[in-house]
């Protein structure tokens, strides 16, 4: 837990996409669903610079390799990393599931070979701390809390490992739930098998949300990618918002033929113009 909180308690600053924000929510909203990377978070992974950040992450898994003593270079652990995920992945398709899903602890500890969960995650964890450092989107404390405030019933959607809960404490001081999120609406990739842009994860979704007696029109789902996120959501009757407010983790998909039709109900350049589209728009449900 220590590496990775080290290693993400290191500022980082959204990088301007260039894109404006506006558009108009169809018809008042009676819940929020997010993603997790990219939009609640800063995700380092998709930063520029390549060159340089593969030469300072190569330092910090090298140290990092050391501290656990892994008997391999960063370089070896990571084609033994993809390819066990590859093998997985290739299993689960033929299995039928289209967009599978890993549990990341699993795949370390058959590499690994340790026997303990616990030590298995450790290491895990700080590994992800290194390859993909992560910080608070800005304003991410003040929206989540005043849209708690306001009775407006919040979930997520993500590609997500055991790990994704714990920024929400590491950085806000506070688990999931006690920020807002709904527990049968907190739907994390890891955890069911499959991954977006399945639209297993949205079809539960949209069920429970309708036990709740909200219908899929009134939710309105905020994400960075365009594939993903937005054209799936909208396929399961979603209003959307595309968050565009890091150029490293915006995903346009510009060239994608399948999304050429798919378009945002709104474009977000900061979290806390939810709160804006929230007060006009936004009916909490009694």
């Amino acid at each position: 837990m220590d590496d990775i909180r080290v290693s993400q308690l290191q500022v980082m600053h959204p990088l301007p996409t260039g894109m404006v924000p506006g558009g108009q929510i169809r018809k008042a909203l009676k819940a929020i669903l997010f993603d997790v990377y990219g939009t609640l978070f800063i995700s380092g992974s998709g930063d520029i610079g390549v060159s340089q950040e593969r030469f300072r992450k190569s330092d910090a898994l090298t140290a990092l390799c050391e501290r656990y003593h892994i008997p391999w270079s960063p370089d070896q652990i990571g084609q033994q990393l993809f390819a066990a995920i590859k093998n997985a992945h290739t299993q689960k398709k033929a299995a039928g599931i289209d967009h599978p899903e890993v549990e990341i602890d699993r795949i370390w500890q058959g590499i690994l070979g340790w026997p303990r969960m616990e030590q298995v995650r450790g290491w895990a964890q700080a590994y992800e701390g290194v390859v993909n450092p992560t910080f608070p989107m800005p304003g991410l404390d003040h929206v989540l809390r005043t849209l708690r405030g306001r009775g407006v019933p919040m979930g997520i959607i993500s590609n997500a490992q055991f790990f994704t809960p714990r920024l929400f404490d590491t950085y806000l001081g506070a688990h999931p739930e006690d920020l807002g999120f709904s527990p049968d609406l907190t739907l994390y990739s890891y955890r069911f098998g499959c991954a977006k842009p399945s639209m297993v994860l949205f079809d539960l979704a949209v069920s429970r949300l309708r036990q709740r007696g909200i219908s899929p029109e009134t939710v309105l789902y905020v994400g960075n990618d365009m594939r993903n996120d937005i054209h799936t959501a909208s396929k399961a009757g979603f209003q959307t918002a595309l968050f565009a407010g890091d150029r490293r983790s915006l995903r346009r998909h510009a060239n994608d033929p399948a999304i050429q039709s798919t378009r945002p109900d709104l474009v977000l350049t900061d979290l806390r113009q939810l709160l804006e589209v929230e007060m006009t728009t936004l009916e909490s449900p009694a």
